[in-house]
């Protein structure tokens, strides 16, 4: 039957076919007899075997002859159509490769020819996907043209052609991977042309393409793909870094080779642990512990032991499952292969591949364990680097990553290494880290290695090495690790944690670290169930000045001590009354004026800022006054002397104010003043005519405290020296000034009254009454009122002479109102004596 089918239709066949074959045959005869062949072969219903006999018989020549040279686009492709028929319902495909085969490759391999069609072209390319389809293993002796046209057609410009080839190159590794595995390497290069293809399902399609031809081919090629896949890791479309998890997946199963391969192979699929969408890293880990149980069986004999015997960790970071033992074996074993490659992408001058880099260390460290040590130095040179990254999130993964070490490494080995990286150049990330290790420590393991922590810490070459913000930043955060993480343990190194916080806040460009400081301080202070952070100072403050003082004869400007003592004395608040004797001893010994000018400066400020709060501070335990007389003497005198340029003006300035402080909140009693007066008036006088309004302005109340106290005690000389001085305040380009000398020469006519020396001083008062008389009639009201208090006092001493007076310039007043009010004052005090 089927030949006699056969027969009936080869006959039907004979006049199209010999169209065909005539050399003169046109276009359209040649369309006609195409046509004529499809009527017959393909819409009626043949049976396989009828099929095969015609095609293989008469129509796979002269169809193959049309497809590889018919000059008519709509000819070829008829003959496509039939081919693939044929070769679809036939029994025995492979019987048309000899002809095919050499024809695709004629259509399809330049320079012979080139199919100008891009379908066309991709329907030759689905044509030899069908036949390795169809014909498997048999397609071997022509695997060489299967590879010609796959490597040009990987190449093509349209990107279905491309796509339908990576298909085509799967099935013939599948069909004959007995014979692929030495052309495999040809398709390698095509392929690494199109992984970064434009369209997301080409670069879909050459990955898992290129898994197949390693996979089945030769598995050196490995090296040659694997810096393409890695790149691909970084895609912006989640398919294609699906597909190459599943590509590294099933070489780390089942690639021949695959052990050679582990220390390459491995970090790509663990990169995929931190992809953003959860699909793919549920793949990734899904392949990994199927790569673990299977190492684990390939390996049992080895594992043995851990299998039966292995503990799992005390500590262990919070909310992380731990991997399989099979997992952990492989990176371990691989870990020293892996770690230098990843310590140079961790600073790669790509961002995003710095990001991965440090994403990849902390996973590979939580399986790794306690196997980090032995890779400690390459580990920690690379946490330096990359924990200055300017990416954040490199900074915060390397930073995850540094505390596994202190979850896995001994405290006696990570901490001998960090510490004696501060030997050299102490770097901000070298403290990150060091901080990073100790939160990830248990309290028990590190405790007893606390007060080594603590002394290297408060070492002036870590905790003053420089005052940059980030610096000390990291150095703030280390503090407040140690606190956390070892609490009451805290206690025996207290007094070092004092040391760097005091520092920390002493650096001028640190002010907004102030209240991180203070909270640091409070948390030190809670861990050892202190009420505040004054405490600590309570506790500390003789040792922290002792610490501080050290080599405070030789400070200058520059010392960071002055701006430690700053802190400790005006931070510590009252405590500091409990360490009188030896801030004053510093500052005895520095204020001394053969001493640095700018230092000097610097620690009267902040002797005047205790003495405006001296009750709450320098005198809170009521034991400031027995220091008065060298405070005085040894201390500001010799400083209020003139000496030239604007710091020694400066000086004088603080000095005077310091001065009038202690006068001020009374702590300088009438007693004391009686025993300094005559070595500071001098220099008091003196001052009134610095070029600083704070100083003249302090100068001029502290004389006038001194007359209220002891001017009745004045000489002809000390009387006539003190009025000279401060009437020329009157015309001070201050008010605030001219109002205290007007009140000073209040107390001067006071003292003057009741003195032996008042007649005397006759002549003076009458040139003193004309000079004030000038200033009553001053513009400024204020000036007006204070100068005519002051007469009213004076016209005690001299009432007729200065009645005379009054009328002397009356009339030359712009407002003689106030010249009135002093003489009905006159007259009403002479009144009340009659």
């Amino acid at each position: 039957m089927a030949a006699a089918g056969a027969a009936e239709v080869a006959q039907a066949l004979s006049r199209p076919l010999s169209c065909l074959q005539e050399p003169d045959c046109g276009r359209a005869a040649r369309l006609r007899a195409l046509e004529a062949i499809r009527a017959e072969v393909q819409e009626r219903p043949l049976s396989g075997a009828v099929v095969q006999e015609v095609f293989g018989a008469q129509l796979v020549r002269p169809l193959a002859r049309c497809l590889a040279g018919d000059a008519a686009e709509r000819c070829r492709e008829l003959a496509l159509q039939l081919l693939c028929h044929g070769l679809s319902h036939g029994d025995r495909p492979g019987e048309a490769l000899p002809v095919l085969l050499p024809a695709l490759a004629q259509r399809l391999c330049p320079p012979q020819g080139f199919e100008p069609s891009e379908e066309l072209r991709l329907g030759l390319v689905q044509l030899l996907s069908l036949l390795l389809r169809r014909c498997g293993a048999s397609v071997a002796p022509y695997l060489t043209d299967v590879i010609r046209v796959l490597q040009a057609t990987l190449l093509d410009h349209y990107a279905e052609v491309r796509r339908e080839s990576c298909r085509c190159a799967v099935a013939c590794a599948q069909a004959m991977p007995e014979h692929f595995h030495m052309q495999s390497e040809s398709l390698i290069k095509p392929l690494m042309q199109t992984i970064s293809h434009q369209h997301y399902r080409v670069r879909v399609d050459v990955i898992q393409a290129t898994g197949a031809v390693i996979q089945f081919g030769n598995g050196k090629s490995v090296d040659d793909v694997l810096s393409h896949l890695a790149q691909r890791l970084f895609d912006e479309i989640p398919k294609v870094r699906h597909a190459v998890t599943t590509v590294i997946g099933e070489w780390l199963l089942h690639l021949r080779d695959r052990y050679s391969y582990f220390h390459k192979l491995i970090p790509l699929l663990l990169g995929s642990f931190t992809d953003e969408i959860p699909e793919n890293t549920k793949l990734a880990w899904t392949y990994w512990e199927k790569i673990g149980l299977q190492w684990e069986k390939e390996n049992e004999d080895d594992l043995k032991d851990k299998m039966d015997f292995s503990v799992s960790p005390s500590h262990y970071p919070k909310g992380v499952t731990r991997p399989g033992l099979g997992c952990r074996e492989l990176v371990s074993r691989n870990l020293s292969k892996i770690l230098p490659g990843l310590s140079h992408d961790i600073t790669d001058w790509v961002e995003s591949t710095r990001i991965k880099a440090s994403q990849l260390l902390y996973t590979l460290l939580l399986h790794a364990e306690d196997h980090i040590t032995q890779h400690m130095e390459l580990l920690l040179r690379t946490l330096y680097q990359a924990c200055l990254d300017e990416e954040s999130d490199v900074v915060k993964n390397c930073v995850k990553a540094a505390e596994l070490i202190g979850t896995f490494v001994s405290p006696k080995v990570s901490l001998r290494l960090i510490t004696s990286a501060f030997g050299k150049t102490p770097k901000p990330s070298c403290i990150m880290v060091l901080t990073a290790v100790i939160r990830g420590s248990p309290k028990e393991i590190l405790q007893p290695h606390l007060t080594d922590l603590g002394n290297t810490l408060s070492q002036a070459g870590v905790c003053q090495r420089s005052e940059e913000v980030f610096y000390m930043e990291q150095l703030l955060c280390c503090v407040q690790a140690l606190i956390d993480v070892c609490q009451e343990d805290c206690k025996e190194i207290s007094l070092q944690l004092m040391k760097v916080l005091v520092t920390i806040m002493a650096i001028p460009c640190s002010q907004h670290l102030k209240e991180k400081v203070e909270e640091t301080m409070s948390s030190l202070a809670e861990v050892q169930q202190l009420d505040s952070f004054l405490y600590l100072y309570k506790e500390h403050i003789i040792q922290l000045m002792e610490w501080v003082s050290v080599s405070c004869d030789c400070w200058t400007c520059y010392s960071p001590e002055i701006l430690q003592l700053d802190v400790i004395a005006t931070h510590s608040g009252p405590v500091i009354g409990e360490a009188l004797n030896n801030f004053i001893l510093i500052l005895k010994t520095c204020l001394q004026p053969n001493k640095d000018p700018q230092m000097r400066l610097k620690l009267f400020t902040v002797l005047s800022q205790l003495l405006q709060k001296a009750s709450e501070t320098v005198n809170s335990q009521g034991l400031f006054p027995s220091y008065l007389e060298t405070v005085i003497k040894d201390i500001l005198a010799p400083n209020l002397q003139w000496h030239a340029g604007r710091t020694a003006a400066a000086i004088r300035t603080t000095a005077v104010s310091c001065l009038w402080a202690l006068i001020h909140c009374e702590m300088l009693s009438p007693k004391e003043i009686l025993k300094v007066k005559d070595g500071l008036m001098p220099q008091i006088i003196a001052t009134m005519d610095e070029d600083s309004k704070i100083a003249r302005l302090m100068a001029c109340r502290i004389v006038g405290v001194f007359l209220k106290v002891c001017g009745r005690q004045f000489d002809e000389d000390k009387f006539t020296n003190t009025y000279t001085e401060v009437l020329k305040r009157l015309d001070d380009a201050s008010c605030d000034v001219r109002l205290a000398a007007a009140h000073t020469l209040t107390n001067w006519f006071k003292c003057l009254k009741d003195s032996d020396v008042k007649s005397a001083m006759e002549s003076h008062i009458e040139f003193l009454y004309q000079e004030l008389l000038i200033h009553l009639d001053d513009p400024d009201q204020n000036i007006q009122n204070a100068v005519l208090e002051v007469l009213k006092e004076g016209s005690v001493l001299y009432p007729e002479l200065l009645v005379r007076e009054i009328e002397g310039v009356v009339h030359k007043h712009r407002m003689p109102v106030y010249c009135n009010q002093l003489l009905h004052h006159i007259q009403s005090a002479k009144g009340s004596v009659l």
